[in-house]
């Protein structure tokens, strides 16, 4: 998970025979907001899918800004079953990825958190075991934000102290319902200060283009969901 040189052979020069249907559902890291380049790192992976045609692998993003666990759990069962093509094949796989935005907290930085550590901890599993329903689950976790930036939106406090135990709920889950999960968080935070620092927006919760090309390298580093498309 150290290298963050892309590997070619691994990033579809050979697809596999069955092109996977997948759709990738969550908040602004699955939408991609703050990379005006590369559009985020779900964007560029549909880019490299869609230069082999009909043979490639097809991804929808599904991600909305500011969703919680709670609005993509809503919307999970429509989103999966309407999807243009996907109406007649259902989707092969799901990636979840949300968490960040219930772990703030309102108002100040010690105020009221968005989702309380115990509804998030219920509400994560619930959205887990319902997507499993469906069909495959990998979970892409959070990155770090820059605490010195906040509060976001003048109203929003994130902070790793916080995101640290909305991260190990996930984890858990993950672990206890047996889906694989790239943990972005642990990841990021070992590299450095200077290196995670550099890959953020101004803004100091969403990456910017070297960040989303960063999480794009991690994601196909990754064992578990590199697995499938071979």
């Amino acid at each position: 998970m150290e290298m963050l040189t892309l590997d070619r052979s691994t990033s579809l020069s050979h697809p596999c025979t069955k092109p996977l249907r997948c759709v990738a559902l969550g908040d602004s890291l699955i939408y991609g907001y703050g990379d005006p380049d590369g559009g985020g790192w779900v964007e560029r992976l549909r880019r490299q899918w869609m230069q082999h045609g009909s043979e490639g692998h097809v991804m929808y993003n599904l991600g909305v800004r500011g969703d919680g666990v709670q609005q993509v759990t809503q919307r999970l069962d429509a989103e999966f079953r309407c999807r243009g093509e996907l109406r007649h094949r259902l989707p092969d796989c799901i990636i979840l990825s949300v968490g960040v935005n219930d772990s703030c907290r309102v108002g100040r930085p010690h105020g009221r958190s968005f989702t309380s550590l115990a509804d998030f901890q219920q509400s994560i599993s619930d959205l887990i075991h319902q997507a499993q329903q469906l069909c495959p689950v990998f979970f892409v976790g959070m990155i770090p934000v820059n605490e010195a930036a906040m509060p976001f939106a003048d109203c929003l406090f994130y902070s790793h102290a916080d995101q640290q135990q909305y991260n190990t709920a996930i984890q858990n889950a993950c672990l206890t319902h047996g889906v694989a999960y790239l943990n972005l968080f642990d990841s990021w935070l070992s590299r450095g200060d200077r290196w995670w620092r550099s890959r953020l927006s101004e803004d100091g919760l969403h990456p910017n283009t070297l960040g989303y090309g960063a999480i794009l390298a991690d994601v196909l580093a990754w064992d578990e969901f590199t697995a499938i498309l071979r």
